[in-house]
């Protein structure tokens, strides 16, 4: 319900689990994992939120509202230096060549994902981003 929320919260830095990608759809086992691993959950479903000791609801559908309802909660919106896979939250690590051909011929730093062998770098998508994040204040 969340995912994209959760690549463009992994582009700022944080940790964001996201229950789909490990196959966690029950609430009873979703609350479970976020107690266990010391989560917050952010969720659009009002019942689990009440049911949930450490949660956000989350009432906007659009990713650009729920970014701008967890910026109200405190959540910290900057882009950091590349410390997340946006597709799988695994830590990143700084890479050297040779890269693979979709990386970008003039990209001055170059992160991997261990867990998913995926590369990343600041690229156009970056600005992008930090304008839109600061279009939300």
């Amino acid at each position: 319900m969340c995912g994209s929320l959760a690549r463009l919260l992994r582009m700022c830095g944080h940790d964001a689990a996201y229950a789909l990608d490990r196959g966690v759809e029950d609430d009873t086992a979703l609350r479970a994992l976020a107690r266990a691993e010391g989560r917050t959950l952010l969720t659009r479903d009002a019942e689990l939120a009440r049911r949930s000791a450490d949660a956000v609801l989350l009432t906007s559908k659009d990713t650009d509202g729920q970014l701008r309802e967890l910026a109200a909660e405190g959540v910290s919106l900057e882009l950091t230096a590349p410390t997340r896979c946006g597709a799988c939250n695994g830590e990143l690590e700084r890479a050297s060549g040779p890269y693979p051909a979709y990386v970008a011929d003039d990209a001055e730093a170059v992160w991997r994902c261990p867990d998913c062998g995926q590369y990343f770098w600041r690229g156009s998508h970056w600005e992008d981003l930090r304008e839109r994040l600061e279009s939300l204040h």
